[in-house]
């Protein structure tokens, strides 16, 4: 097997363990009891102070332009915006509409990736794409009124994961992917930091004095479990895997996030009380994009070898 090939085989491979791992980040997020903005400040703060612990991100920091500094903190505060809209889709809807609405992510970045990577718009992203969003719709169509809100905000954690995803794409080069996790650790704190500071209140941001209070000793030891295992680990590993896949491949395998988060939210939480017909084809649809993309890809970089 050849080396690329290899390589790209290893990335699909890494990038579907990060996604089982962030399937329990939903779960995760509705037993904390802390709000969304505590609850992620607690998260990044943990990962950020854990890697710059390790020697090998002060020797990738000292490496590193004043520039591609900046824009891993900008980055940052997108990966914060991301977390902020998920976690309060989580606190006012569930688990499973939360992770449902980041299926609709690859529409977004059909869009994005090809301006800040500078190449055409692929027809087949954007048909691959725009599939998706009947079967996100059949998913969350059951969502009762009261949780409208948490829509929404799901929505919006899935127009800045697009964004983040593409930016990651093309500055993945850069830098070591513990440095560029470092880095935009550090911007998401300093963002909600002085989010917290300014804003004050709201229903992310519920008070300056919640967000720096110590989680009780659950709270803490799920924290732990968050910020390691559903973050760190996979962040690290999934930029690695970056290298090799484009964002938009990347983010239609990171769709199986939400089958796996429904799956234990009706484990954990008893939600197969509100799954309907309509919600499994909805499922169905979202499983046969995810395969359809590797294998359309794989066939595109065939052609040329045929043609000639």
């Amino acid at each position: 097997m050849p080396a690329t090939q290899t390589n790209t085989s290893l990335a699909w491979f890494q990038l579907h363990c990060c996604v089982l791992l962030w399937g329990f980040t939903g779960i995760l997020g509705k037993l904390i009891s802390l709000p969304a903005a505590p609850l992620v400040w607690w998260r990044v703060l943990i990962v950020a102070l854990a890697l710059l612990l390790l020697p090998h991100t002060w020797r990738g920091l000292r490496q590193l332009s004043r520039r591609m500094l900046v824009v891993y903190l900008g980055i940052g505060v997108l990966v914060a915006l991301h977390w902020l809209c998920f976690y309060g889709s989580v606190k006012l809807a569930n688990a499973s509409v939360a992770a449902s609405t980041l299926a609709l992510a690859p529409v977004f970045i059909a869009f994005v990736e090809p301006w800040l990577m500078r190449h055409r718009m692929k027809r087949a992203e954007l048909l691959l794409g725009l599939a998706i969003v009947p079967g996100v719709a059949l998913v969350v169509g059951g969502t009762p009124q009261r949780m409208y809100a948490g829509l929404v905000l799901g929505v919006l954690s899935a127009v800045f994961v697009a964004l983040f995803g593409s930016f990651n794409k093309r500055y993945v080069m850069r830098a070591n992917a513990l440095t560029m996790t470092c880095v935009e650790m550090s911007g998401a704190v300093l963002f909600i930091t002085a989010a917290m500071l300014i804003i004050g209140t709201g229903p992310l941001l519920p008070s300056s004095e919640t967000l720096f209070v110590l989680p009780t000793t659950r709270d803490a030891l799920l924290l732990l479990i968050l910020s390691f295992g559903c973050t760190l680990l996979p962040f690290a590993l999934a930029l690695k895997a970056m290298r090799h896949l484009s964002a938009f491949g990347t983010q239609l395998a990171v769709n199986l996030e939400p089958v796996y988060t429904i799956s234990l939210g009706v484990l954990w939480f008893g939600e197969q009380r509100e799954l309907t017909l309509r919600f499994f084809i909805g499922v169905l649809i979202v499983l046969i994009t995810v395969f359809a993309y590797p294998l359309l890809h794989r066939t595109a970089a065939v052609a040329p070898q045929l043609i000639d």
